[in-house]
């Protein structure tokens, strides 16, 4: 199974939190995914923290371990439409999650998050959270 891993996980996991590292490590040798859109909220964290720099480089090691994913029109689409889904029902999370559910619907990757019940509203993503 393929995974993208949301962005509270990459952030635990690189601030060295043991349960987020411990389970990206028994996810195998398969390269893990993770979204351009959880690059920009990583690197947000370094640019608010004491020394931007250092957490800059950490950061970049860190994510060369992943295979970043862009976004595109379909998965732009993707978005759009379960937003709308989502409105109509009252039940709408941040747009920038959104933005990685679509991804990972597009890739057809199970998606890797700590917030399993926020996302288990996008309807067909496959989420695992911690055990």
């Amino acid at each position: 199974m393929a995974y993208l891993i949301d962005t509270d996980w990459a952030i635990d996991a690189l601030g060295g939190r043991e349960r987020a590292a411990r389970i990206l490590e028994r996810l195998g040798t398969q390269r893990p995914h993770v979204s351009l859109i959880s690059v920009a909220e990583i690197y947000d964290v370094a640019f608010n923290s004491p020394n931007p720099d250092a957490h800059l480089a950490r950061s970049r090691r860190f994510l060369s371990a992943f295979q970043v994913l862009g976004l595109s029109d379909q998965i732009a689409e993707r978005f759009a439409e379960t937003r709308a889904f989502l409105r109509r029902r009252g039940l709408l999370i941040a747009d920038l999650d959104l933005l990685i559910a679509a991804t990972a619907l597009h890739h057809d990757l199970t998606l890797l998050a700590f917030n399993v019940r926020h996302f288990e509203r996008v309807p067909g993503l496959r989420v695992f959270g911690p055990s």
